[in-house]
C-alpha cells in the first residue's frame, strides 16, 4: 500500500484555482506589499515553487488574481511610442477601444465592481496603480510620474464609473472620437502640463 507523502500537496486540476483564490484573499486583506508568494502558497497548501511555476512573479500573480480579460501592460506599452505631447490622445483611444469591446466589457466591469468592495482599494492603490499605471509615467520620462499618473487614474476611474458602470448620458452613448477629443486635453495637461 502506498502512503501519501507528507507535506504540501502537488499540483492538480484545482491547484491553480486554489492559489488564485488564496491570492485574491491575501491581496484584498493585506494589500500588494503585505502579500507574499510564500504566504499565498501556505494558504493554498502548496509549495511556493508551484506558485512560481504557475505565475512566475508576484506581479503576474496579482494580475492573474484580478482576472483581467486583457493584460494592461500590453495595452499601455505601445503608448510610450510616439511624441509625449500626444500621449493622452493615444491613451484615451486605447482605453476606449478596450472598454467598448463587448467581449471584454463584462469581465472589466466585474473587476471594477470588485475594486469597490472591501479591500478593493488596496488592490488598486498598492497593486494596479504602482505596478501598471505609474511605470508608464516613468517610461514616458514624466516629472513626478506617481503624482501625474494618479491624476490620470482619477480621470479614467470617473469615466469608467460614469460611462460603463452607471451609464450616465451623454457619456454612455458618446462616440469614441468625441470622447477622445473631450478627455485627451485634460489628461494631457495632467501628464505634461504645469501642476501646482
Amino acid at each position: 500500500m502506498t502512503r501519501p507523502s507528507p507535506g504540501r500537496r502537488p499540483g492538480g486540476p484545482d491547484t491553480r484555482a486554489d492559489v488564485l483564490a488564496a491570492a485574491r484573499r491575501s491581496f484584498a486583506e493585506k494589500g500588494f506589499r503585505g502579500t507574499t508568494i510564500r504566504a499565498v502558497a501556505a494558504e493554498a497548501s502548496v509549495d511556493p515553487s508551484l506558485v512560481h511555476h504557475y505565475f512566475g512573479t508576484k506581479d503576474a500573480l496579482f494580475l492573474a488574481a484580478m482576472e483581467l480579460p486583457v493584460d494592461p501592460r500590453e495595452v499601455l506599452g505601445p503608448l510610450i511610442d510616439g511624441p509625449v505631447e500626444t500621449v493622452a490622445e493615444r491613451f484615451v483611444g486605447a482605453f476606449v477601444a478596450v472598454w467598448d469591446d463587448p467581449a471584454l466589457q463584462p469581465a472589466l466591469l466585474t473587476v471594477v465592481r470588485s475594486a469597490l468592495e472591501p479591500g478593493g482599494d488596496r488592490l488598486f492603490s498598492e497593486g494596479f496603480l504602482p505596478l501598471i499605471v505609474q511605470p508608464v509615467g516613468v517610461a514616458l520620462g514624466l516629472d513626478r510620474p506617481e503624482y501625474r499618473m494618479t491624476l490620470l487614474a482619477s480621470q479614467v476611474l470617473g469615466l469608467i464609473l460614469m460611462r460603463y458602470v452607471l451609464r450616465v448620458e451623454p457619456l454612455a452613448s458618446m462616440p469614441p472620437a468625441v470622447l477622445i477629443a473631450t478627455y485627451a486635453p485634460t489628461i494631457q495637461r495632467y501628464l505634461t502640463g504645469e501642476l501646482p
